[in-house]
């Protein structure tokens, strides 16, 4: 079982997670190290993929904390009545 309290801090480092890797996403394509050429008519390099691929992971863990804080702060809240 988990605190109401950690619960919370679970749903605010998903919401981190989804909400600020986005943005990194975007800095890495708009990033020249990303492409061989001109952005998005050139082939991607490594730098894009190793980023895409931790971005992707991060965001998909993200998700998945924030799934489980959710369900937990729902649980604690049944529990507590």
């Amino acid at each position: 079982m988990i605190s109401k309290t950690s619960a919370r801090f679970l749903i605010l480092a998903g919401l981190f997670n989804v909400v600020v890797w986005p943005r990194f996403a975007k800095a890495i394509v708009d990033d020249d190290r990303a492409w061989a050429g001109e952005h998005w008519h050139s082939a991607p390099q490594a730098f894009f993929w190793v980023h895409a691929v931790l971005i992707t992971s991060a965001i998909l863990i993200g998700l998945g904390v924030l799934v489980v804080g959710v369900r937990a702060h729902r649980s604690a809240g049944s529990v507590n009545r």
